[in-house]
């Protein structure tokens, strides 16, 4: 009698937490951030450790002590790997691997292995592998140590181990080449899709993780693009008309979300996806209301705007999740610390009036109204001065065509530019 195959679903990995703290940083769950991530990497949660230290451990970066704790930990629950809450160095991470018995992986590592398995497009399938070949570059050296008693000296005599780490790296640096030249070719897109939007309003949706950013997008666009409770729920950037009375050519860009310490390898590779962000009129900076650690959340943020060359761009802060808000004083404090902040809830629609009435006037008030006559033989001009401006009214004469333009800030330069080539005279309104 023949049994049919039984399938059996694969168990799901294990990990222990551990991390390092100064009592510094003001965040009242120390792991509960690492713990998320390890979540969203389907890795189940069996323990956790902290270590208070003010200057890390050069070999194992926390202290003997801590690392034989962290070993009867990683026995006692069974666990798979042991995750840290910080980025260890390619020496760090082989001798606690050695130490504790299991893989030891590091944030970077973590969310690297994250943002791999969200990867949808080939844009970010390509910027998450740029991002891991060049963490796994250094990393290289000492996988091949099982060969080094083969390693002879002098010319001609190297062992294989060397060989290998050679050969190993050689491929890696031509993959990484490869990777960056499709890369240049998406930012180049990027660019010529971007340059199509001159005439538009560009109003990007920007913040932690898991803020609300893809619910609120939907909320205003009508848009129906995934909106989860979870960390990186959305890695590409999506762009949709923003109805609004009063404003045309709104467009809203819902982009990657952020965390602190972001690997620099992934806000590198991701520069093309977040030029939506470099290139807005406007961010919404959204931030989740119920999160206890918000204000380290908001820094966290404005560091990686910074990094990215978008820390100059004007900024609207938007406290989303009233609705789930559970500390009323919590919340008011937020808005206090944060000044012209609107609090919405992009779930049940309370305060998206208010933020659409704020944007228009953001708009119109920083928007500059000028006067332009250009002669009715220079039609190139004309819509080269469309292409710079909205045209509000215009009026025709026998010798030219009268226009009252609006200009955003950022174009102010480009057309006062333009305006001196063509021999052109403007005037402000």
């Amino acid at each position: 009698m023949s049994r049919e195959p039984v399938e059996t679903a694969e168990r799901p990995q294990v990990a222990v937490l551990f991390g390092c703290t100064d009592g510094r940083n003001g965040r009242q769950d120390e792991l509960g951030e690492l713990a998320g991530l390890a979540e969203a990497a389907d890795v189940g949660v069996a323990g956790r450790m902290m270590q208070h230290l003010n200057r890390p451990v050069a070999a194992t970066y926390i202290g003997s002590g801590k690392v034989t704790e962290l070993k009867e930990l990683v026995q006692s629950v069974g666990a798979d790997l042991a995750i840290a809450d910080m980025d260890l160095s390619p020496a760090q991470a082989r001798n606690l691997t050695k130490k504790l018995g299991v893989r030891v992986v590091d944030r970077s590592e973590l969310i690297m292995d994250i943002f791999a398995r969200r990867a949808r497009t080939a844009q970010a399938q390509v910027q998450v592998e740029l991002a891991q070949l060049q963490y796994a570059l250094p990393r290289l050296r000492g996988q091949w140590s099982h060969l080094d008693r083969y390693k002879g000296g002098g010319v001609g005599t190297r062992g294989p181990g060397e060989k290998q780490i050679e050969t190993d790296r050689r491929l890696v640096q031509l993959r990484i080449r490869d990777l960056k030249q499709k890369l240049e070719v998406y930012e180049r897109r990027t660019r010529l899709s971007l340059d199509g939007r001159r005439n538009t309003r560009k109003v990007a949706l920007a913040g932690y993780t898991n803020t609300g950013k893809s619910t609120l997008f939907n909320a205003l666009t009508g848009a129906k693009v995934t909106a989860a409770n979870r960390l990186f729920a959305t890695l590409d950037t999506r762009t949709r008309r923003w109805p609004m009375d009063g404003l045309e050519d709104v467009l809203l860009s819902d982009t990657v979300g952020f965390v602190r310490d972001l690997p620099h390898h992934l806000v590198a590779s991701f520069h093309a996806t977040l030029e939506e962000v470099i290139e807005a009129d406007l961010i919404l900076h959204v931030v989740d209301a119920t999160d206890p650690d918000a204000a380290s959340c908001i820094e966290a943020v404005r560091e990686v705007m910074t990094e990215i060359g978008a820390d100059s761009v004007s900024t609207l802060m938007i406290i989303n999740k009233i609705d789930a808000v559970a500390d009323t004083m919590q919340l008011q404090a937020l808005l206090n610390s944060e000044q012209g902040a609107l609090a919405i809830s992009a779930r049940t629609g309370e305060g998206l009036d208010e933020l659409s009435r704020a944007v228009t006037s953001h708009f119109e008030g920083s928007s500059r109204r000028y006067r332009i006559d250009v002669p009715l033989e220079r039609g190139r001009a004309m819509a080269a001065l469309r292409e710079l401006a909205d045209v509000l009214e215009s009026d025709a004469t026998d010798e030219a065509m009268s226009y009252l333009i609006s200009v955003s800030p950022r174009m102010v330069g480009r057309l006062r530019a333009w305006v001196r080539t063509e021999g052109l005279e403007l005037t402000r309104s």
